[in-house]
């Protein structure tokens, strides 16, 4: 049954407390109303007694609030900005590698019952997995999704650079994905958003797309006016949640599909053999132009994919077929990769 929390201050009134505000240089945007907050962990799953969650970038805690409010068993919230940590005690007996642990704002802590820690440091380098292992029980990857999630209303500019992160990690089911399928609810940027769910011939269809589809089952959780957030940015939001597939759409090594999907992307409004020739680089692999033109045609040639066609018009499996192609094409002799 979720544990919520007893009354407390609001949110405006701890920013006005410390003196807080929102840094445009760190795309930071607050969201105070915690019926949003709220509804955003029902997108994750609602109740989460049972869960260990991490939270990315709390910072002033009303996402915090309403995940200790849907009864979260254990919290540990990644903040990188010091200044939402004046309150904070440092805890000698809990240091992690590069990183020190703190409690939170001890009303809020006590409130709690010590569900929740916050950790200072920048999620891309937090090693999340090490932080609650003891917290999580462990599934294997074709069972059920691990009582774990990673959720945040994550600042705009650093969405995009931890979702690639992430789907790495996802791709070799290591770092918070060697728990099993961990789940993750997360806000962008609406166009943003957008790119991720693009299907074939849609307009936003991009690198985005392909990475995340080819790994992941993606449910549109809802919008977010920009006007809802502190400062009002001039877009909108939206909540996703993100479920690992048991089986990845592409069965081909991660590091080389990403390669051939930012290479055909590379020219967008062209036909894929222009981003295509990208692949095979004179000045790696030495030879002639007419080689490489011939390396390009024999591409197409193994995978059966039309070389007119456009980027975003290309399925899943095609991409498929284009990057087994070319790992049999780079793995003989003489043809260097990029």
């Amino acid at each position: 049954m979720a544990r919520r929390l007893p009354p407390l201050p609001t949110i405006a009134d701890i920013i006005r407390l410390y003196g807080l505000s929102a840094r445009s240089q760190l795309s930071q945007n607050f969201l105070l109303d915690l019926n949003i907050t709220e509804r955003l962990v029902r997108v994750a799953g609602g109740d989460l007694s049972s869960c260990c969650v991490c939270e990315v970038g709390p910072g002033p805690g009303s996402l915090t609030r309403s995940i200790l409010n849907a009864g979260a068993a254990h919290l540990i919230a990644v903040e990188r900005d010091r200044r939402f940590l004046p309150s904070l005690e440092y805890d000698t007996g809990q240091c992690l590698p590069a990183f020190k642990l703190y409690s939170t704002v001890q009303l809020l802590s006590e409130a709690s019952e010590d569900r929740l820690k916050v950790v200072y440091g920048d999620a891309l380098d937090f090693n999340i997995e090490e932080s609650c292992a003891s917290f999580v029980e462990g599934k294997s990857w074709e069972g059920d999704p691990p009582n774990f999630h990673l959720m945040g209303n994550l600042p705009f500019n650093v969405s995009i650079p931890l979702l690639l992160k992430w789907l790495s990690l996802m791709a070799t089911r290591t770092g918070p994905f060697s728990l099993g399928r961990t789940q993750l609810t997360l806000t962008f940027q609406k166009e943003v958003a957008e790119r991720i769910m693009a299907p074939p011939n849609d307009p936003q269809r991009s690198r985005l797309s392909v990475m995340t589809q080819h790994l992941c089952h993606v449910k549109w959780g809802f919008k977010i006016r920009g006007k809802a957030f502190t400062p009002p940015p001039k877009v909108d939001a939206v909540v996703l949640k993100l479920t690992p597939l048991v089986t990845p759409r592409i069965t081909v090594d991660y590091s080389t599909l990403e390669k051939v999907v930012k290479a055909l992307f590379q020219y967008r409004r062209k036909y894929i053999r222009r981003g295509a020739t990208l692949l095979f680089p004179e000045e790696k692999g030495g030879q002639t132009k007419a080689q490489r033109e011939g390396l390009v045609e024999e591409l197409f040639r193994l995978s059966g994919v039309e070389e007119t066609l456009r980027p975003q018009a290309l399925t899943i499996e095609q991409f498929g077929a284009l990057t087994s192609a070319y790992s049999q094409l780079v793995n003989t002799d003489n043809v260097a990769s990029l």
